[in-house]
């Protein structure tokens, strides 16, 4: 599969904010049952290999599996410091759980589980989220070979992306749409800011 013309600019702005950890955290906005909007920092793990997805990592236990269960459409919004850049990425969200029928997604749950830390893995291992919490926190780390039924790859796969250059008088702004199946190919136009 083609790269979209918009993995070179956001390739470039984590090459140049790379000295910087927290330029891989992205906010995530999703919808509740009521229709409001949730929104939380999730860790950017990279793209699924041959593909423009983009791959984070969550609980099945958490709000944000529910969430996404029942609307699998979300943004998110990704700033980086050091180059005054903003990206939001429109798209479908994808959840491979333990029991996916796709077998090459459920490898890249496994890989990408085999590839986090101990601390990364063992969080999956602890209590359910959000209730109050009665007992200590396991601390013990599960099997790197075996991901945890509650660990979930979340695939994004952009539809729209919106990209702000804050830097510089004017500033500049670009948005880049994928066109509707069967082309799927991707249109760029340069908007003002």
């Amino acid at each position: 599969m083609p790269l979209a013309p918009w993995r070179s600019p956001l390739a470039h702005a984590l090459h140049r904010n790379r000295a910087l950890p927290y330029a891989r955290y992205v906010q995530l906005a999703t919808l509740r049952a009521d229709r409001q909007p949730a929104n939380r920092t999730v860790v950017f793990r990279g793209f699924l290999e041959n593909t423009n997805r983009l791959r984070f990592i969550t609980d099945s236990r958490s709000e944000k599996a529910t969430q996404i269960q029942a609307q699998p459409w979300g943004e998110i919004c990704w700033y980086f410091p050091k180059t005054r850049e903003q990206f939001r990425i429109l798209g479908q969200l994808t959840l491979v759980t333990a029991d996916h029928a796709d077998e090459e997604l459920l490898k890249a749950r496994k890989m990408l589980w085999h590839d986090l830390s101990d601390g990364g893995r063992s969080q999956f291992a602890w209590a359910y989220p959000r209730q109050p919490k009665t007992e200590p926190l396991e601390q013990t780390p599960p099997d790197p070979m075996i991901p945890l039924p509650t660990f979930c790859l979340l695939l994004l796969e952009p539809t729209q992306v919106d990209h702000l250059e804050l830097r510089g008088t004017p500033q500049n702004r670009y948005l880049y749409s994928q066109q509707e199946p069967p082309l799927k190919d991707w249109s760029m136009e340069e908007v003002n800011p």
